[in-house]
């Protein structure tokens, strides 16, 4: 009864478009000074009128990630989005790599933006490297001390904390979104049993906050839209941000499912991926209007979105000018330069400039 009515509560509240705003504590409690205003400032967007959505667009995987499409956004449309998104996966390989993601990303953030990181990760059961796709992975053996599954995890799980780790030494916030579209049963860690998988996403939370002292990440949970969108929480004390991935022409409740169980959990909250007409093959030629019209009739709580990129981009698509200049979308320049004119922490033995 008690879930029942914070939902019922939530939903009242998002009809209000008043989702509280006052600033929580990060889920890391050591995190830095940077990421600490970076969220209050996430947290506040709930208090405006105006300027309170951050546009975002997600650049490309591995080696493929660079400022070039944000470049034609601003050359078509006059604005650079406020969010640079990239992912970590490098699919020629079956592994991970970083460097063309963290160059793309640290001279967004020196020009006044925003990061946001993803991985589409390799399967540490699967010996031969790739296997995003992988059925029937026990997400158990990952955390089993001694198995050939959990010496592959660390060493992934390293692997990824040695890029975030240069970000942290650059200065750079990144809004982390491990383990996207949990809900789902397309990759090798979705559709698991909710309390095995909220062990996984605990342990890499512990691992990098703790072992590693990554005191610049900010975590997003992103599930698909649809069924189970609150199931994969892994608490209050694990998670920063919350949003929902989804791909449709139709921005309103009837096509995207599990907005308000996902509010519910009292996050700020985005649109973590989305991209118009589905999954596979755009044609290239939405009307970007629809997306900011939905989001303010029927998802009120909003306050940014990452676009895929590709055809779905808001370099491929149909009145991105209006949607870029419209009075609630927040773009690069319109971001605080105070958010990210904070040092980075010195290296031992190396003193702050």
């Amino acid at each position: 009864m008690k879930s029942n009515l914070h939902l019922l509560l939530a939903a009242w509240l998002l009809n209000l478009g008043q989702i509280p705003s006052t600033a929580a504590e990060p889920a890391n409690p050591k995190a830095n000074k940077a990421a600490r205003a970076t969220l209050d400032y996430f947290h506040n967007l709930g208090t405006r009128t105006n300027k309170n959505i951050l546009s975002g667009q997600f650049t490309d995987f591995g080696q493929g990630a660079s400022l070039r499409l944000l470049e034609r956004i601003q050359e078509k449309h006059d604005h650079w989005p406020a969010i640079l998104g990239a992912d970590y996966a490098d699919f020629r390989t079956g592994g991970l790599t970083w460097r063309a993601p963290n160059q793309a990303a640290i001279a967004h953030w020196k020009s006044g933006g925003m990061v946001s990181l993803s991985a589409h990760l390799y399967n540490p059961a699967n010996p031969k490297g790739g296997g995003l796709r992988d059925k029937g992975v026990d997400l158990v053996d990952l955390l089993t001390s001694g198995t050939e599954t959990n010496q592959r995890w660390m060493k992934e799980l390293d692997q990824l904390a040695e890029g975030l780790q240069e970000l942290k030494e650059a200065g750079v916030v990144v809004l982390w979104r491990p383990f996207h579209e949990m809900n789902g049963g397309w990759f090798w860690w979705g559709a698991k049993e909710p309390e095995k998988f909220i062990q996984v996403w605990r342990h890499m939370f512990h691992y990098f906050t703790t072992t590693k002292g990554l005191d610049n990440l900010l975590w997003v949970y992103g599930p698909n839209h649809g069924a189970n969108t609150d199931k994969y929480y892994a608490g209050a004390r694990f998670v920063d941000l919350v949003g929902l991935d989804a791909y449709t022409d139709f921005v309103d409740r009837q096509h995207i499912k599990g907005y308000a169980e996902v509010v519910a959990l009292g996050k700020p909250f985005g649109f973590s991926e989305y991209g118009p007409f589905g999954s596979s093959n755009p044609p290239g030629n939405y009307d970007y209007r629809r997306f900011i019209e939905g989001i303010r009739k029927e998802f009120p709580a909003t306050c940014y979105f990452m676009c895929w990129n590709a055809k779905w981009s808001l370099a491929a698509n149909e009145n991105v000018t209006d949607l870029l200049h419209h009075p609630s979308v927040a773009n690069r320049e319109d971001l605080p330069k105070t958010l990210f004119t904070s040092q980075p922490a010195a290296k031992e033995g190396m003193p702050l400039q």
